[in-house]
C-alpha cells in the first residue's frame, strides 16, 4: 500500500494505492488518524488507486467515520473502481459515505445534515 497526501480547496486528500488487507489496514488507520490528529477536520479518502480492498479495511473506514463524525467533520471518498465499488454496495456503506467518481467532482458539505451530523 502507499499513500499518498494533498489539500484540494482546503481539504486533506489521503490518495490510497495497492492493496489494502490484514497486512496493511493498521498502516491506513495510523496515516488517516496520523492525519486528524494534525487538525484535519474533513477528510477526503481517495480510494482509487486501490485494487483490492478487504473488510479489515472496510473497519479502517467506518473507524474513520466514527471518529470524524465525534468531532463535527466529513468523510468523504473517491472511487471509480468497480472491484472497491461493489465491496461498499455490498456492505451498504455506499449508503453511508458520499463516494465521488474523480476529486473534481467533489464538493464540501454544505449542511449539518450532510456534514452527517
Amino acid at each position: 500500500m502507499k499513500v499518498e497526501k494533498k489539500l484540494h480547496n482546503g481539504v486533506q486528500v489521503l490518495s490510497f494505492s495497492g492493496e489494502i488487507d490484514l497486512h496493511t489496514a493498521p498502516e491506513m488507520k495510523k496515516t488517516i488518524y496520523e492525519t486528524l490528529d494534525q487538525g484535519a477536520r474533513d477528510i477526503i479518502l481517495d480510494l482509487g488507486g486501490l485494487s483490492f480492498m478487504d473488510s479489515s479495511g472496510l473497519g479502517v473506514l467506518v473507524g474513520t467515520l466514527k471518529r470524524v463524525r465525534s468531532a463535527g467533520g466529513s468523510v468523504s471518498l473517491v472511487c471509480c473502481r468497480d472491484s472497491v465499488l461493489k465491496v461498499l454496495r455490498l456492505t451498504g456503506l455506499d449508503q453511508v459515505f458520499p463516494i465521488y467518481p474523480s476529486l473534481e467532482e467533489w464538493g464540501p458539505p454544505k449542511d449539518p445534515v450532510e456534514r452527517g451530523a
